[in-house]
């Protein structure tokens, strides 16, 4: 979909390089990961092109339609920060492998689904090797390169995710068009199987190093519970009322559970989460950004996908074809960021590109066609290209080194959520829309995201720092 870095560990940042730097197949085995890792990024956009389909052939109300989408970022998402202490217990090797193996399970699981029960299942199951796939993976490679080649070698798994959302949109469209939307899925399983024979028998096998950190797994379980609680809460809005005493109930309970689990984290031996870290400006505007920047792309695919499908009649293929000026942008957006940003500073580049992301999606709100929601989502795709380099940058240029693995956790985390959220909360607004009953939910969809990007403007500005 767009960028996603984990964080590496900070023993296996400071101990793999000397040991392992000078692997003979350290650049294939680069390879292999980064392939692993690009089907966990394209299993976001390239089932958006596919999700009209599934809710035709399964039936599906559109609130599973919502959790199709957000099953999978919140599992990943609240149990990334688990996968990488585990990786540090046990090494980053066999959770790869164990995390790489539970991804093809969900995915072969997801595509022979018949019932919205066995589907949503899988795509938590998918959740669930992702959050133990990408840590331990991104450790490997701060692992098996030093010096200038680990630059080179980052930049490479940086890239993946710009070119997974554009290559998501297209591939979408070709597989739902061609043998059909189950294969959107099941494609992940002969690859996933190659990739994984090929780890078990390249990859170095290395204990943990360093202290054994001890397995926060409640504070996992509070942080994904208090996160679901409000995205249910989100997802049941559209239906059944944004001011009803349920939905006030559950949104209690959720930043409750939010509240407990900070509690949590000051109290445990080895907690989850540096909450303290969230207090600082950088970190907190990082997070703040790479939340608003993956809720706008994700709430912009769609309102995109399903007004092409439903109101328009488009195939997918034609419909992944649409998207990949959008993905295009957005990675134009973060290249041009990412060389203006020392000269610019990060606060102007983060308000210019959330008032870019507000002016692109209030296009289909003057005007609902074809042309002007694709250029409306071109439009904001660059801003929120913009915000992904911005948010990194912030959170992880102003943190001491040995924090950075930390704050690029928190940053991931944001990330994940930020689609759960972007799901949620559009798909509540334009129910009607999405539901093929009424056109003008696609454009309360699109008027609700420029306005909230245009609010967020006035946040970032206060937010972020400027320049050092």
């Amino acid at each position: 979909m767009t960028r996603q870095s984990d964080p590496p560990t900070r023993g296996d940042q400071a101990s793999t390089a000397p040991q392992e730097a000078a692997h003979p197949l350290r650049w294939r085995l680069l390879g292999f990961l980064g392939v692993a890792q690009l089907m966990l990024i394209l299993d976001v956009t390239v089932v958006a092109i596919a999700l009209p389909h599934i809710e035709a052939d399964l039936g599906l109300g559109r609130q599973a339609v919502a959790w199709t989408v957000t099953a999978y970022t919140l599992a990943f998402g609240g149990l990334m920060l688990l996968g990488g202490r585990i990786a540090d217990l046990v090494g980053a090797k066999p959770v790869v492998v164990a995390g790489l193996a539970v991804f093809v399970a969900g995915s072969l699981a997801t595509g022979a689904a018949d019932s919205a029960g066995m589907l949503l299942g899988g795509r938590a199951a998918q959740g669930v090797g992702a959050a133990l796939l990408s840590p331990a993976a991104l450790s490997l490679v701060v692992g098996l390169f030093d010096g200038e080649e680990r630059n080179r070698a980052l930049g490479v798994w940086s890239a993946l995710g710009g070119g997974g959302a554009a290559l998501g949109v297209l591939l979408g469209g070709l597989i739902t068009a061609g043998p059909g939307w189950p294969w959107v899925f099941y494609v992940n399983v002969p690859i996933g199987l190659v990739i994984l024979a090929a780890l078990a028998r390249l990859l170095p096998r290395r204990g943990a190093t360093g202290p054994r950190p001890r397995l926060d797994v409640l504070g996992a379980l509070l942080v994904t519970a208090a996160s679901g609680t409000l995205i249910f809460a989100l997802i049941r809005a559209g239906d059944h009322g944004w001011l009803t005493a349920a939905t006030g109930l559950l949104l209690l309970a959720a930043a409750a559970g939010y509240a407990v689990f900070a509690l949590w984290q000051k109290k445990a031996r080895s907690p989850l989460m540096d909450v303290a870290m969230l207090a600082r400006r950088p970190v907190a505007a990082g997070a703040f950004l790479i939340l608003m920047a993956t809720a706008l792309v994700i709430a912009a695919f769609l309102l995109g996908t399903f007004y092409f499908q439903h109101t328009r009649g488009y195939g997918a293929l034609h419909t992944g074809l649409l998207f990949l000026p959008v993905a295009l942008a957005t990675m134009a957006g973060a290249d041009l960021t990412g060389r203006a940003l020392g000269a610019a500073g990060a606060r102007r580049l983060a308000v210019a590109g959330l008032l870019a992301s507000a002016v692109g999606m209030a296009v289909p709100v003057l005007s609902l066609g074809p042309v002007t929601v694709t250029v409306g989502m071109a439009v904001a795709g660059a801003g929120a290209g913009a915000l992904f380099v911005v948010a990194s940058a912030t959170a992880l240029g102003r943190v001491a080194p040995h924090e950075s693995g930390i704050a690029s956790g928190i940053v991931s985390t944001f990330h994940e959520f930020g689609a759960s959220l972007g799901a949620a909360v559009i798909s509540s607004v334009a129910a009607a829309a999405i539901a093929g009953r009424a056109l003008g939910g696609f454009t309360d969809g699109f008027l609700l995201a420029a306005a909230a990007a245009a609010l967020a403007a006035l946040v970032a500005a206060a937010l972020t720092p400027g320049r050092p």
